[in-house]
């Protein structure tokens, strides 16, 4: 049978045992925000130099992706609809060599023609943010080429993907989602080996992707003489650009819906 003071030891027990219990919660929640739970970055800087530049939050954007350079280049829709290079960021860490991604698991990152809608953003990266590229597109369905969850996040470290570190992809991101908040379709997301100079090409003319990379020069060149970036569509296992990707045969590139 139970003293009183067994019985009230046993009450001390329980009642430290809840409160530990409830502290433990407490702590959790702070250190664990639920998925509802709005993440709020201080981007009044980034607003100032958009400013700064004659941009404003919610201006068309396209991104540029150099493999070689390490370079990711932010470019900026004006009045008339060409665009000009806002700010470009070093890329922390890409894994792979040059040229294209081909299989599930081949830790290489994409070259091409992707495009990015409002459905590829992610909010609650690991990588405090990202957003997917698209692939395999139209054109690497029709070469069979297999991957997921190839993406442009934080960081500094990739399997398959393009690292640029916390604080430049919380920019990045931020004006990719104000561009496409702001009604655009979806934004074009173009990666290349380097930059598709002829001479660069001349350089590799012994690379076993040559004849990819030219055609991916075709893209970077009408990008280069008209500052949009063209229609894309992928027509008999090749990239075209303009009024030949509207063809009934083609398939566009196009972002998730």
């Amino acid at each position: 049978m139970r003293g009183p003071a067994t019985g009230l030891a046993l009450a001390i027990v329980v009642v430290t045992a809840a409160v530990v219990l409830v502290l433990g919660v407490r702590h959790m929640s702070r250190m664990t925000p639920t998925d509802d739970t709005p993440q709020v970055y201080d981007r009044s800087a980034l607003v100032a130099s958009l400013s700064a530049a004659g941009h404003q939050m919610g201006d068309p954007a396209h991104v540029r992706i150099f493999k070689r350079e390490n370079r990711l280049e932010l470019w900026l829709a004006g009045d008339d609809g060409r665009y000009s290079k806002f700010r470009d960021y070093e890329i922390c860490r890409y894994s792979g060599e040059l040229g294209p991604k081909l299989a599930e698991g081949d830790r290489q990152a994409p070259e091409g023609f992707y495009r990015v809608g409002l459905a590829q953003l992610n909010p609650n990266s690991r990588h405090h943010l990202s957003f997917n590229l698209g692939f395999p597109n139209a054109y690497d369905r029709q070469h069979d080429r297999t991957g997921s969850a190839l993406m442009v996040h934080g960081g500094c470290s990739s399997i398959g993907c393009y690292a640029i570190t916390d604080a430049h992809v919380d920019e990045v991101y931020a004006v990719v989602e104000a561009a496409l908040k702001a009604g655009q379709d979806a934004v074009d997301v173009h990666v290349f080996p380097f930059r598709l100079s002829s001479e660069a090409l001349s350089a590799a003319a012994d690379a076993p992707w040559l004849g990819f990379w030219r055609n991916l020069k075709q893209g970077y060149d009408l990008f280069e003489a008209q500052r949009q970036p063209p229609k894309v569509a992928a027509c008999a296992g090749r990239y075209v650009f303009g009024t030949e990707a509207e063809g009934s045969e083609c398939a566009a590139i196009v972002a998730w819906s």
